[in-house]
């Protein structure tokens, strides 16, 4: 294992330092992973799954279809939109 000295930016400090903090490990342990990844041309960072949860159930209208445009209008507006 070899040892050196190298100059960081300060975005680039900081988003390793910051996922250290996040993962728990050593700072050395994310600069080695990360330059790993780099070298090997995967990406270092790998989104987390979208997952979407809504606040609270909205509810609807039993026996309204919300896929035709037309017949919500009409419900919203009255029969005499146009």
């Amino acid at each position: 294992m070899g040892r050196t000295t190298i100059t960081l930016e300060d975005d680039l400090l900081r988003r390793l330092k910051a996922e250290a903090r996040r993962t728990g490990r050593s700072f050395k342990d994310v600069v080695n992973t990360t330059v790993r990844q780099g070298l090997a041309g995967e990406s270092a960072a790998k989104p987390a799954p979208f997952s979407m949860h809504g606040a609270r159930d909205l509810g609807g209208y039993p026996g309204l279809d919300y896929d035709n445009i037309a017949k919500l209008i009409e419900f919203a507006e009255g029969p005499g939109h146009r």
